[in-house]
């Protein structure tokens, strides 16, 4: 009888914890996203011995300091490269990542290459733990990467 008993409570205490873990948790719409880069890829560089290139997130550089990735044609530089450019956006907000080439020694601010926004309308279509990629081409006179942003319902 006991065992009876003791069966009844834990067969509870399961139902109790798949009802805590429902699918409609699973599927709730995300009402801000993480925003992170993914990675960016260098096609033609600007210059034969490659760029040296910085990652402007709302006015912060990635990397920090006097710090930058260098790329060559080919190369493929990840997020942790650039020291991982993160922010969260709202679902009517955005967030531009913009791709510096920067001179050393002073690596500053740089020139601008060209920019991917993640866009909060994006952000909207997504569920919690859902993710989409955001990818775009940066093209300029004499130089072409690929810039991929991936985002996160949260």
């Amino acid at each position: 009888m006991r065992s009876h008993k003791l069966l009844l409570a834990l067969a509870l205490t399961a139902g109790l914890a798949v009802a805590a873990a429902s699918p409609a948790d699973a599927t709730a719409t995300a009402a801000t996203c993480r925003v992170e880069l993914n990675y960016v890829d260098a096609y033609d560089t600007d210059e034969n011995n490659g760029d040296e290139i910085r990652i402007n997130l709302a006015g912060y550089m990635y990397p920090s300091g006097n710090r930058y990735v260098p790329m060559n044609n080919g190369d493929r530089a990840y997020s942790g490269n650039f020291a991982n450019p993160t922010t969260t956006i709202g679902t009517t907000g955005s967030a531009l990542f913009s791709l510096r080439e920067v001179t050393p020694p002073a690596v500053g601010q740089g020139k601008h290459l060209g920019s991917v926004t993640a866009w909060g309308s994006t952000c909207a279509t997504l569920s919690t733990g859902q993710i989409t990629y955001i990818p775009q081409h940066i093209f300029g006179s004499d130089y072409w990467y690929y810039m991929s942003l991936v985002m996160t319902g949260l």
